[in-house]
C-alpha cells in the first residue's frame, strides 16, 4: 500500500530528531549520524511512498542509518584505526551505551537528551540554537542561515564547528548529570523559546506549526524531568497560551489580526485553561522569572472576554516588572503599549520617544507600527499614515507589509 507524498514527509519530519538521537546514542560520532541519518531520510522519502510504510517506521530508518553510518566510518582509515584503538580498550561501565532500539534510561526521551547535548557550555549561545534548530528542529542549514541573517556559508562553518566541538568534548550520549543539567537549563529553555517563536510569529519565512508543536512537545518533557522548576512550566505555559490564539491570529491570506480585532471564539480553550493552570501554580512558588511574567501578562489576555475588558494596568504592571529583568526593546514597547491602553495614548508615545535611539530597533517594523496605532488612538491621523509607511517600509514579510499599508490606507491616500 503506498503513501501520500505529504503523509511520509510529516511523518519523516517527526522522526528525524528521535532517529538522530538513537543513532547518536548507540555510536556517537554526531557529524557521521547525522550524515547518515539524512541519507536515511532520503532512502525513506523515496521508498515509502512507492512500498508503503514499514511496520515499523523507526525502526527502518535507525537500521538504514545505522548501515549507513557504518560504510561511512569504513570508509575512512584514521577512523578505522581510532576504532580499533577504542575497541581494544576497556571502557568503563558509564561509557557504555545501551542499543540504539533499547528504550532511553529512566524515560528520558532521546531528542531531548539531544536537546540538551545541544546546548552544550562549550557552545556559543548563537551555535546551540543552530545545532539545535539542525539536530531537533529539522531545518536545513539554508533555513536556519535565513533565521539568522548570515550567508549559508556562514552558517554551514558555524554548525560544523559545533559539532566538532561536541566530537572534542568526549562527553557520552545521555542526560547530563544533575549539577551540568542544571546548568544547562536556561540555555535549553532559551533555545526552545527561540524555536517556538521562529515557528509561531514567522518574521523570518519560517513560520512552521511543527516548529511550534515540537517545542511544546519537548518543553513537556523538560517540565515533566523538573516539576518544581518555576521558569520551566512558566514557558510551557507561555507556548500554550500564545499558541491557543493561532486560529484567530490571520486572514487566509496570512495577513495578521491585531489582537483587538480576532474572533475569541476560535480560541483554544483548553490550550489556555492548561496554560493558566501551570501559570498560577508556578507562581505561588516564590519570586518569578521572565518566563513567568510573560505567561501571567498571555494569561490576562487570554482569559479577558475583550480587548475593552482586558486588565491593562495590571499588564503595565507585569511590563515594569519583566522590564526590570532584561534589557530588551521589546518588552518596552510593549510597555508602551499596556500604558497607552490604560492612561491614554499620550502616556504611550511619551515612553516611545525613549527608544528612538535604540539601535536594535533602527531598522525593525515594530516601533514606528506601534507610534502608528498610538498616534490613530490619539486622533493624529495624518503622522500616524506616515508612521504606518514608515514601518511598512521596514517589515520584513509581505503579509505584514500588506496590513501596514492597509492601515495607513484607511487613513488616506497610501500611494
Amino acid at each position: 500500500m503506498t503513501t501520500p507524498d505529504g503523509e511520509t514527509e510529516d511523518l519523516l519530519r517527526r522522526l528525524a530528531p528521535r532517529v538522530l538521537g538513537a543513532v547518536v546514542r548507540r555510536y556517537g560520532h554526531f557529524d557521521a549520524a547525522e550524515d547518515a541519518v539524512q541519507e536515511a531520510l532520503l532512502a525513506a522519502a523515496v521508498r515509502w511512498p512507492q512500498d508503503g510504510l514499514p511496520d515499523n517506521p523507526m525502526g527502518w530508518l535507525v537500521t538504514v542509518a545505522a548501515r549507513r553510518l557504518t560504510d561511512l566510518l569504513r570508509a575512512e582509515q584514521a577512523r578505522r584505526e581510532r576504532e580499533d584503538t577504542a575497541g581494544r580498550r576497556a571502557l568503563p561501565e558509564w561509557r557504555l551505551a545501551p542499543a540504539a532500539d533499547a528504550p532511553s534510561a529512566a524515560g528520558a526521551d532521546d531528542t531531548l537528551i539531544l536537546l540538551f547535548l545541544c546546548c552544550h557550555p562549550a557552545l556559543s549561545p548563537a551555535s546551540q540554537i543552530a545545532l539545535t534548530l539542525r539536530a531537533v528542529g529539522g531545518l536545513t542549514t539554508a533555513q536556519i542561515a535565513r533565521a539568522f541573517l548570515v550567508p549559508e556559508a556562514t552558517m554551514t562553518r558555524r554548525i560544523t564547528r559545533a559539532k566538532q566541538r561536541i566530537r572534542d568534548s568526549g562527553l557520552p550520549f545521555g542526560m547530563p548529570a544533575e549539577p551540568d543539567r542544571d546548568a544547562r537549563l536556561r540555555a535549553v529553555l532559551h533555545v526552545l523559546y527561540l524555536i517556538f517563536t521562529e515557528g509561531y510569529a514567522g518574521e523570518t519565512g519560517l513560520g512552521r506549526e511543527d516548529l511550534t508543536a515540537e517545542a511544546i512537545r519537548l518543553a513537556r518533557l523538560v517540565h515533566r524531568l523538573l516539576p518544581d522548576d518555576g521558569e520551566t512550566a512558566g514557558l510551557l505555559a507561555l507556548m500554550l497560551l500564545t499558541d491557543a490564539r493561532r486560529a484567530a491570529r490571520t486572514a487566509p491570506d496570512g495577513t495578521p489580526i491585531p489582537m483587538a480585532e480576532q474572533d475569541r471564539a476560535l480560541w483554544d480553550a483548553a490550550g489556555i485553561a492548561e496554560g493558566a493552570k501551570l501559570v498560577e501554580a508556578a507562581l505561588s512558588r516564590g519570586a518569578p522569572g521572565p518566563y513567568q511574567v510573560q505567561a501571567a501578562i498571555a494569561a490576562l489576555h487570554d482569559e479577558a472576554p475583550s480587548a475593552e475588558a482586558t486588565d491593562w494596568p495590571q499588564i503595565a504592571a507585569l511590563y515594569e516588572v519583566l522590564a526590570g529583568m532584561s534589557d530588551n526593546p521589546v518588552t518596552l514597547l510593549n510597555h508602551a503599549v499596556a500604558v497607552a491602553m490604560s492612561r491614554g495614548p499620550r502616556a504611550g508615545l511619551d515612553l516611545l520617544d525613549g527608544l528612538e535611539d535604540d539601535e536594535r530597533l533602527a531598522r525593525d517594523h515594530r516601533l514606528p507600527a506601534v507610534r502608528a496605532h498610538l498616534l490613530e488612538m490619539a486622533g493624529q491621523r495624518a503622522t500616524a499614515r506616515e508612521a504606518y509607511l514608515a514601518a511598512a517600509r521596514r517589515a520584513a514579510t509581505l503579509p505584514r507589509r500588506r496590513y501596514l499599508y492597509a492601515r495607513a490606507a484607511r487613513l488616506g491616500d497610501a500611494t
